[in-house]
């Protein structure tokens, strides 16, 4: 991967928080840095596609979490039956 050097001004609190965090994980400050600019970039990145392309049949509605939790229920209990494929 190629890096570009780049200057930024941080709070001193965030940097004595990073500063513990590299001696704590073994790494570089600079290491954290980079992560957390790498998360910056992909929570902002303006995709091509929708995360989601595909539609799914349903009410119309968000699902209640009782609905949820008897739908896991229910696979999973269909995995788990006899003959069931995994």
């Amino acid at each position: 991967m190629s890096m570009k050097r780049t200057n930024v001004y941080a709070d001193s609190d965030d940097l004595a928080i990073i500063k513990e965090a590299a001696v704590r994980r073994g790494i570089s400050e600079a290491e954290i840095i980079r992560q957390g600019i790498h998360l910056a970039a992909m929570a902002n990145r303006v995709w091509d596609e929708p995360l989601f392309s595909r539609t799914f049949a349903g009410p119309g509605r968000t699902a209640t979490k009782a609905e949820v939790r008897d739908a896991v229920a229910d696979a999973v209990l269909s995995e788990s039956a006899p003959g069931a494929i995994a």
